[in-house]
């Protein structure tokens, strides 16, 4: 069962990498929710919701950017299962001011018909904004 889903989000991010929106899509339920970096900060709902965010990244990925998994980690059980990766996902230029950034990937996926399912996705950066915890609220 990891192994399934290790294969299922590899094949995500490759499709992600190269613009592939049928195969970004072929795994997700129709009721996903999926919280990303850029707003709406309730995040998205069903998988039209999830399909229209994808054109403007693919635009962007386009220029040359990266997006490829660095670390991958799966839990699964009967019928859930969870998994959190760190992937790079920048351009060369900002990668290389930037090396160790990362995108923080989560993804919950449930067992239906025979097959794994996410119908839950969340995309984050840190916060490198301030480097001062003393001005944190």
């Amino acid at each position: 069962m990891e192994q399934e889903i290790r294969d299922l989000i590899a094949r995500w991010a490759d499709a992600v990498h190269r613009g592939d929106l049928d195969t970004v899509l072929a795994d997700h339920g129709e009721d996903i929710v999926m919280f990303d970096v850029p707003p709406p900060e309730d995040g998205v709902r069903g998988l039209a919701e999830y399909r229209d965010t994808w054109p403007g990244f693919f635009e962007w990925q386009a220029s040359g950017a990266f997006f490829e998994i660095v670390e991958l980690d799966v839990t699964a059980g009967a019928d859930v299962a969870f998994a959190w990766a760190l992937l790079r996902c920048n351009t060369p230029e900002a990668l290389a001011r930037h090396p160790d950034q990362r995108l923080r990937l989560t993804v919950g996926l449930v067992r239906r018909a025979e097959r794994w399912v996410v119908t839950h996705e969340h995309h984050s950066f840190a916060d490198s904004s301030t480097t001062d915890s003393s001005t944190a609220d």
